[in-house]
């Protein structure tokens, strides 16, 4: 199977800020095999979705995980990124630092918060227990900093994207990146979406590193795949089941939101709630989501599968090429696309 996994693409095309306001961004929308796309934006979903239509969106919210510091012995830069809690009140981390941090070892965040390494997981990942302790999310909250992905200004983030990397429905605390796609949307949208009688429901997926790691081996499909916890709720069923005997079709916002849904699709779209490892590639049949509006995302990544595995290897390839050929702008602040079927 020729799989779209990889593609090349200007640095000027990478999004650094986003665009303001959130539905001012561009939508590329493509329908089925069809090679003519409408050049559109967000704001014109009311107008591009038909009535009936139910759009599902991951109203995760995410944590302020990005730690900043130093080695306390050496005053060596330091850098971390939370990604859960571990037993007896220990953080897992991503970190780096230069040179081999020992056990033992103090670091101190620029605003005064204290960790000491206690050990590692089978992953590399470090193992930090707060010096004193406390509530994961107050400290967090105190000290963590948005954690931008390393493509926009290097991480740094800024006053404006505490609110911007954030959903405008985010709802449930526990993911350390944004469910990209729904960054896109304002309260005057859903209510002009409303208005016109598309309905939209929510899931929740928390985010985790693993969404986004580089896929290394030579099948991409043998990719081993890290678990979230994700939930549908009993309403959200009962929205899908309703708007699907009515005609209407059920529209992802998010590849988390799609993964989501299929999970639940799974046992017959029966509510949900736990983990989920599902990896979803070609062929995949889907049996909740219709059509998907996602981002344009990184080559080499699972997300990159999950798009095609709805749209064709070759129709998304061309969905890319036209993309770039517009400029469309890229990843978690650019721009969007909409694939729906015939």
């Amino acid at each position: 199977m020729n799989l779209f996994f990889d593609y090349d693409l200007p640095a000027r095309l990478i999004a650094q800020e986003p665009a303001e306001p959130r539905d001012a961004a561009r939508l590329l929308v493509g329908q089925g095999d069809a090679k003519d796309y409408d050049h559109r934006h967000v704001r014109d979903l009311p107008e591009i979705l038909k009535p009936g239509d139910l759009l599902v969106m991951n109203d995760t919210k995410v944590v302020p995980a990005r730690l900043i510091g130093q080695r306390e012995a050496t005053g060596g830069k330091w850098e971390a990124l939370f990604l859960k809690d571990a037993p007896s009140g220990q953080w897992e981390v991503l970190a780096q630092t230069r040179g081999y941090a020992l056990e033992g070892e103090h670091f101190v965040t620029e605003s005064g918060l204290r960790l000491v390494l206690t050990g590692r997981t089978a992953e590399r990942h470090w193992l930090m227990r707060p010096d004193p302790p406390g509530a994961t999310t107050v400290l967090l909250a105190n000290h963590g900093q948005v954690p931008l992905p390393p493509y926009i200004r290097k991480g740094r983030a800024t006053t404006g994207d505490t609110e911007r990397y954030q959903t405008v429905y985010a709802r449930w605390l526990g993911s350390v990146a944004a469910p990209t796609a729904g960054l896109h949307f304002t309260r005057e949208l859903l209510e002009r979406l409303e208005a016109r009688g598309i309905g939209t429901a929510r899931v929740t997926l928390h985010v985790g590193l693993g969404t986004f790691a580089p896929v290394k081996e030579a099948d991409p499909t043998k990719h081993a795949i890290h678990a979230e916890w994700c939930e549908v709720t009993a309403e959200t069923a009962r929205a899908i089941r309703a708007t699907r005997a009515a005609g209407g079709r059920v529209i992802a916002v998010g590849t988390t939101t799609a993964r989501t849904l299929e999970t639940a699709g799974r046992t017959g779209l029966m509510p949900h709630s736990g983990e989920t490892s599902l990896f979803i590639h070609p062929p995949y049949d889907f049996r909740v989501v219709d059509g998907l509006f996602t981002n344009f995302h990184l080559p080499r990544t699972t997300l990159l599968l999950l798009v095609q595995a709805l749209t064709g290897s070759a129709a998304l390839q061309q969905m890319y090429e036209e993309a770039i050929g517009c400029e469309y702008r890229f990843y978690s602040y650019g721009d969007a696309m909409l694939w729906l079927p015939t």
